[in-house]
């Protein structure tokens, strides 16, 4: 075959076989180049799309960023190991630990609202004249051992632990550099205290927060911006936000419990620029968790998850993570001196708030108080341990878990409901006289098994003749059952 072209209109023969190779490749290769810029034109018309990315490994697409303003920031998902973990322990330690008594405000209730008991109380105790800052050189930490803390967290069933780095006292459990003379290295301990609890704790494989109020007292700068109706930032600029990032840079913790904020608005503590950098820029911009408290107008409005108020209880499931802080103590989250068996709330009040917290969709922070040479009293211990060993038996249904359809029956037994997979965990408080459990919630099916944890051997069941199941508890004496009190049925092949 003989291929022929026209140049300048006439029809001339291919002389020889490379000369025609040559044609044939320049024809080729205006084929493809028009077939390219077809392409082109259809990805820039949009009928065609550009092929996906099949390996998420390899994907490259840049990270979202968020803006310092709170729709952009509430608009960012909590990590998932805070809503897993459900427990913590929170540790409010400092300088109101030496006087320990009446709580942590003790330096606010003595100067600040001049309560004639804190004028006795100084009286009877201290020579005249005697300071706040005097105070400063008797917290000691003599007795503080990290790893004695961490190992009793630990065993506890903590997976996060809250230590105070600084509260509204202003006095600084590390070497903060806007602190001088008022930290736990300059002055008392002379050890870096936040530092020292964070490697013990992360060798536990337990995630370390820190607890940070945003504003101080009787700090000169804050008391002049307060004079000025907020209008200056002078403590913020020199003291608020450097802490905050440095607590950040040197520590990288999992969590920033924020406080102290309620004179004044989040535009005068620059939280959403902090946030926006934390989200964005910071060492632990991918794992960080907040929570609500970053100015007057944000609590249970804005931020990571809610804390709303100290020791709140919601009544029914609320539709945003939030987290229940309570204290072992009922009138302190500080050690106090004149504490009594009275004030300490109950191991089965504790588990009991646990569990209904966790039915509820909320995270558990149990607060204890260590004295001022560092010791977590026996009382408090005792405490965190029976919390540890109900959770050894039935942590399955705490950790991890999802609130059920149905979040409690209030009956005789009072039952609490979590979840997970496809396992449904009934766990009540109280043991039928009967030794029936009676559930109205769960849906049975042909594939319907009921166990305890903590027992290995199936329990027994039947249809409720209502709706539900009865469940047939064992017949056990009471020192042979899995704990003392709150045991978990674990239901599979309901709905």
């Amino acid at each position: 075959m003989r291929v022929q072209w026209r140049w300048g209109g006439s029809k001339t023969a291919v002389p020889n076989p490379e000369m025609k190779s040559r044609v044939v490749g320049a024809e080729l290769l205006l084929l493809l180049l028009l077939l390219q810029l077809q392409l082109h034109l259809l990805l820039v018309l949009g009928a065609v799309r550009a092929p996906r990315c099949t390996h998420p490994a390899r994907c490259t697409d840049p990270p979202r960023r968020y803006t310092a303003d709170w729709p952009s920031l509430d608009s960012r998902p909590l990590p998932a190991w805070f809503d897993e973990a459900k427990f913590g322990v929170f540790v409010h330690w400092g300088v109101f630990s030496v006087p320990a008594w009446g709580s942590e405000w003790f330096w606010w209730h003595w100067k600040g609202e001049k309560l004639p008991q804190y004028e006795s109380f100084m009286n009877e105790n201290y020579p005249p004249n005697f300071t706040y800052g005097d105070f400063g050189p008797r917290f000691t930490a003599r007795f503080f051992h990290p790893d004695s803390w961490a190992n009793l967290f630990e065993a506890a069933g903590a997976k996060y632990v809250v230590l105070t780095t600084k509260h509204h006292e202003g006095f600084t459990n590390w070497p903060s550099p806007v602190s001088w003379n008022w930290n736990s290295k300059d002055l008392g301990p002379h050890r870096d205290l936040v530092g020292e609890l964070g490697t013990a704790i992360r060798n536990r494989n337990i995630r370390y927060g820190l607890y940070h109020s945003l504003l101080e007292w009787f700090h000169p700068l804050y008391l002049r911006d307060k004079k000025n109706g907020f209008k200056t930032q002078h403590f913020v600029h020199a003291k608020t936000m450097p802490e905050l990032y440095d607590l950040v840079s040197r520590y990288k913790p999992d969590l920033i419990w924020s406080d102290g904020e309620w004179e004044c608005p989040d535009t005068y503590w620059n939280s959403t620029n902090f946030l926006a950098w934390l989200y964005n820029d910071s060492p632990v911009k991918d794992v960080v968790v907040v929570n609500d408290r970053w100015g007057q107008n944000c609590s249970c409005r804005h931020g990571g998850y809610y804390n709303c108020q100290d020791k709140f209880k919601p009544e029914t499931l609320p539709d945003h993570k939030w987290e229940m802080c309570t204290s072992i103590d009922k009138l302190s989250w500080g050690y106090r001196r004149d504490m009594a068996m009275a004030d300490i709330t109950s191991e089965s009040r504790i588990i009991s708030e646990l569990i209904q917290t966790v039915s509820l969709g909320g995270n558990y922070l149990l607060n204890i108080g260590p004295t001022k040479d560092g010791l977590i009293v026996p009382i408090f211990q005792e405490r965190l341990l029976a919390v540890g060993k109900w959770l050894s038996i039935n942590g399955e249904a705490i950790y991890a878990s999802k609130p059920w359809r149905v979040q409690s029956e209030k009956n005789t037994t009072s039952v609490w409901y979590t979840s997970k997979g496809s396992a449904v965990y009934a766990i009540f408080l109280h043991w039928p006289e009967d030794g029936i459990l009676s559930l109205k919630s769960p849906i049975t099916t042909s594939t319907t098994e009921v166990t305890m944890l903590g027992i290995e051997k199936h329990l027994k069941w039947s249809p409720n003749p209502g709706k539900g199941l009865l469940v047939y508890l064992p017949q056990l004496p009471p020192s042979a059952l899995p704990t003392e009190f709150a045991w978990t049925v674990k239901l599979t092949g309901v709905e």
